[in-house]
């Protein structure tokens, strides 16, 4: 069986690709005993990637080569700004979040690095390397969120977090991007395809330091 871009990608990510998809929090997170105060930092933290995230996926749409690509692409727009959004809003009235800390909290040293990641492959990325962060972004968290058990967690904080990162619609939009990556891959030359692995290792690391940074 011929090796897909990828997968290439991925093996050549190790061992932070494998660490990112089974790191401990995700089990506090089955579990359901990630503490309040780390579940609260880690969410008022992934919070401040949504905009730029929104951000990379317009980048995402108009770099796009042709239309089918485009529509799916504005899928995971829609997604981002109902159910996601939502989540969000609702965790922070749970565990009190207040207003400046969802609008312009102090910003951890992880969260700086993986946006400056996405907002450089936002302003200067090809398509190629567009998909390529968004790609870790969402196969990563695909990946832990597929580990979870059959009973989830009572509490809704944990609970959706986990169910927004595994249902069906998410699983094709994943399925989508890889597939999506790999037939842009396959016309890629040497050296397009060395700074798509440069990428793809930028922000897979950028994603387990942001693991660590809340898992203490």
């Amino acid at each position: 069986m011929t090796e897909t871009f990828t997968d290439w990608l991925r093996q050549r990510s190790e061992p932070d690709w494998t660490a990112v998809v089974t790191h401990p929090f995700t089990q506090g997170l089955f579990d359901g005993l990630v503490p309040v105060e780390s579940m609260r930092s880690y969410l008022v933290q992934d919070y401040q990637f949504v905009d730029d995230f929104l951000a990379l996926l317009g980048s995402a749409l108009a770099k796009a080569d042709r239309y089918s690509s485009r529509l799916a692409i504005a899928g995971s727009i829609a997604v981002v700004t109902s159910e996601e959004n939502t989540y969000f809003q609702r965790s922070f009235d749970a565990l009190g979040v207040g207003e400046a800390d969802r609008v312009r909290p102090a910003l951890d040293e992880a969260t700086v690095a993986f946006r400056d990641v996405m907002n450089d492959a936002n302003a200067r990325g090809s398509y190629a390397e567009v998909l390529t962060v968004l790609t870790v972004a969402e196969w990563t968290y695909l990946e832990w969120a597929m580990r979870a058990p059959a009973s989830l967690p009572e509490n809704f904080v944990h609970a959706e977090w986990i169910t927004l990162h595994n249902n069906p619609g998410f699983q094709g939009w994943v399925r989508w991007l890889c597939g999506e990556l790999d037939r842009i891959g396959a016309d890629l030359d040497e050296r397009e395809r060395a700074r798509c692995l440069r990428l793809f290792q930028q922000a897979t690391r950028c994603e387990l330091d942001f693991f660590n940074a809340h898992w203490q």
